[in-house]
């Protein structure tokens, strides 16, 4: 999903300040301008572009009132709908005081042609603002002043979000653990929505990066080629490919180590991921891939970008008869102090 691909149709808010009692329903439509439509596709595509994303299906089986809810959509009661909707996440709210309160925006929008309705929680954040008022002598007296219930600002991602396909019903949501009677629970996916949700791109590639610095760090924790030879590996499926394989990184890092191969493998079997494809979205999750990073017993540090790590001819590693490591680095038309 591209943002100048979102094209907004309608939007509604309502107020879900817990303090109060009772949500502070709308009945209006919200008078869209061009600032609005933007900072709703902004919040929009920050969401779907994440890789905290996760794919959810309703639990029809178990009957879920906001699948019927859903189901029964229609763009011309987005008012009742959107009023609905956000009553019974209010409920919620109100009944576990550590879930924060918030504006609840509900929008349909359109993406490649495609309808698309999205549930936007914008939790409140603090922030100053200057403040002017009369003196008694009558001159002006300007004090800073904090507000309680600011947005979130169209260059900050939503934590919590959910985006749904109107054709098939699927769900992507974005969301965050709150305590919900003494244990922490996503309760937008296990409460509010009733849906199965799958794992996000980035906690799929933190289980894989986890197994692998476990396997590395038990049978070569003193072989730092190998450590770099990994993150080259996984640098080289990402670019190529766009996404890592667990199986195959498997294959090319641990070959000559049956064993090892086979420990790291359970490790993500665990998990169902051996052969399940990893395909990261956002540059944040893969840019720690793009240098090796290197600092010695002595302090001194270094990074060297993948493309000239991967080059021969521009630097080597070279293991001394005394056990030590020395780094050439090679073919230097000029040095730049930085």
């Amino acid at each position: 999903m591209q943002k100048d691909e979102i094209i907004i149709t309608n939007a509604i808010v309502h107020i879900l300040e817990t303090d109060v009692g009772m949500p502070i329903l709308s009945e209006y439509l919200l008078e869209r301008h061009e600032e609005l439509n933007d900072l709703l596709r902004a919040h929009i595509y920050r969401v779907a572009a994440g890789d905290d994303l996760k794919t959810c299906v309703f639990r029809e089986e178990e009957g879920s009132d906001m699948y019927e809810l859903v189901k029964n959509f229609s763009e011309e009661d987005l008012i009742g709908f959107s009023k609905e909707a956000a009553v019974r996440l209010y409920d919620i709210m109100c009944k576990n005081p550590d879930i924060p309160s918030a504006d609840f925006c509900v929008v349909t929008f359109k993406s490649e042609g495609k309808p698309y309705l999205a549930l936007l929680k914008m939790n409140y954040k603090d922030s100053f603002v200057h403040m002017t008022r009369n003196a008694d002598d009558g001159s002006n007296y300007n004090a800073i002043i904090m507000q309680h219930a600011t947005l979130p600002a169209s260059g900050t991602k939503l934590t919590e979000a959910v985006i749904i396909d109107l054709e098939d019903l699927t769900i992507k949501i974005a969301e965050k653990k709150y305590e919900v009677n003494g244990v922490n629970t996503n309760y937008l996916s296990e409460l509010y929505l009733n849906c199965h949700a799958k794992m996000s791109q980035r906690t799929r590639m933190k289980i894989v990066e986890k197994a692998l610095d476990q396997i590395n760090n038990k049978y070569f924790e003193d072989n730092i080629e190998k450590q770099l030879e990994t993150k080259a590996v996984i640098e080289n499926q990402i670019r190529e490919d766009g996404a890592i394989r667990p199986d195959l990184i498997g294959e090319k890092l641990y070959e000559e180590y049956p064993t090892v191969k086979e420990e790291f493998e359970e490790k993500l079997g665990k998990y169902n991921m051996v052969r399940e494809e990893v395909r990261p979205q956002n540059e944040m999750t893969v840019r720690k891939y793009h240098k090796q990073y290197l600092k010695t017993d002595t302090g001194i540090e270094i990074n060297i970008p993948m493309d000239e790590y991967n080059n021969n001819d521009s630097v080597e590693f070279i293991t001394n008869p005394d056990g030590t490591i020395s780094i050439m680095i090679k073919n230097i038309n000029r040095l730049m102090s930085k």
